[in-house]
């Protein structure tokens, strides 16, 4: 056989192996479990003396110039029906589009959960403006005589429909669990953000599969950080979120943190959480990948060197076989090729069907893989340029460095 047949062959072993032994990781059945055990929701009516039997929670919301996407964002939070006592703490980063003052105005107009509006200043050295944010938050949260027995963790882009707060403690509670975790259904409006925006959850899965992180006993960690449901005790334990100040990938390492501590953490897909951040173009996705890529590959050369030559076997090899064996006389490789393609786009499909989109959008995994490969080298490239992560506003140098203004 030729060169290319034998790259072709072993992309349709590393596709037989990631199909079968990577966790599932293209299905898309782990979702909010129901309790399986006694929690809040198989509690009947209110105990003597009228205190709820639903343990309290603390909302925390870091916004950082989000005046686009509160009004239809917050009143979701506001609108939440929690059987116990709940608040919203909404802390308001710096922004420069009136953030806070808009939060205000809209707890005004939808009433509902109560809300409080605080600013924590710039971060301190060494301290992620989110994760600085929630610093403030939680604090603010437990200011009072009794700390909330959770805390929910979300960003200010994501819509939780009524029952959301709901159906995530009960979930905590039913199934004793530390951290529960719902990655947010993401926005698929325009035609890049229906290419590329399935490729990230699917990208994501294969790396941290969620049946495994599901797992107990497991030793995969991850979570998304737009919804993390987190009992307050355990977040003391690991010490949330001082241990983990400077991470860029914040939600990976909270994971990381709570489970190195003992808690039990769960990850699954989101039914009635969406993220309505809007990235209409190419160049709004290159951005969002592209600043913490190199982070998620330690900042390590090799690894990066890694990544793109897996990417380019497991997902550009086969495309290139099939051409090879359609216009090059090479019929091995073409075979191969189009058996290593098929297989990738049939692991493609769950996700497809779970974001509502046309199968069509399968063949062109490669493609977009392409495209993920060069938003992660672009990512390195800004790294040695001393860019690093760049966000509202900040860019994060190097691990650990103070954030500045761009």
């Amino acid at each position: 056989m030729s060169a290319i047949a034998w790259i072709a062959l072993s992309s349709l072993a590393a596709w037989g192996w990631l199909s079968l032994g990577q966790g599932f990781f293209w299905r898309t059945d782990q979702r909010l479990p129901t309790p399986s055990a006694p929690g809040p929701s198989a509690l009947p009516g209110e105990p003597a003396g009228g205190e709820s039997p639903w343990p309290s929670v603390a909302v925390v919301v870091p916004a950082r110039d989000e005046a686009g996407v509160l009004p239809e964002s917050l009143p979701s939070l506001l609108a939440q029906v929690y059987p116990g006592p709940a608040g919203i703490y909404l802390v308001d980063d710096g922004s420069s589009d009136g953030t806070g003052a808009l939060a205000r105005e809209l707890a005004d107009r939808y009433g509902g959960l109560p809300l409080t509006v605080s600013s924590p200043g710039e971060p301190e050295p060494g301290w992620t403006g989110k994760l600085w944010a929630l610093r403030h938050g939680i604090a603010l949260a437990r200011g009072g005589p009794k700390d909330p027995e959770y805390l929910l963790l979300t960003d200010a882009d994501i819509a939780h429909e009524p029952d959301s707060l709901r159906e995530l403690v009960a979930a905590a509670s039913g199934h004793r669990l530390d951290l529960v975790s719902q990655m947010a259904r993401l926005r698929v409006a325009s035609g890049w953000e229906k290419l590329v925006v399935p490729a990230f959850v699917y990208f994501f899965a294969q790396l941290y599969p969620f049946r495994w992180i599901n797992r107990p006993g497991t030793r995969t960690a991850a979570a998304a950080g737009g919804c993390v449901l987190l009992r307050t005790e355990v977040a003391v334990r690991a010490r949330v979120p001082e241990s983990i100040r400077h991470a860029v990938i914040d939600d990976v390492s909270l994971a990381k943190a709570v489970q190195g501590s003992g808690g039990r953490i769960w990850l699954g897909l989101a039914e009635r959480v969406d993220s309505i951040r809007p990235y209409p173009r190419l160049a709004d996705l290159w951005r969002m990948v592209s600043r913490s890529a190199y982070a998620q590959l330690r900042h390590n050369p090799l690894l990066l060197l890694g990544t793109v030559a897996g990417l380019a076997v497991i997902y550009l090899a086969p495309p290139v076989a099939l051409c090879a064996g359609l216009f090059g006389g090479d019929p091995d490789a073409g075979w191969l090729g189009l058996m290593a393609w098929a297989v990738m786009a049939g692991t493609y499909l769950p996700m497809l069907r779970y974001y509502r989109l046309s199968s069509w959008l399968a063949p062109l995994l490669p493609f977009t893989a392409l495209l993920y490969l060069l938003m992660t080298v672009d990512s390195a490239v800004q790294h040695y340029r001393g860019r690093g992560a760049a966000w509202k506003g900040r860019t994060y140098a190097r691990p650990g460095s103070e954030p500045r203004p761009r």
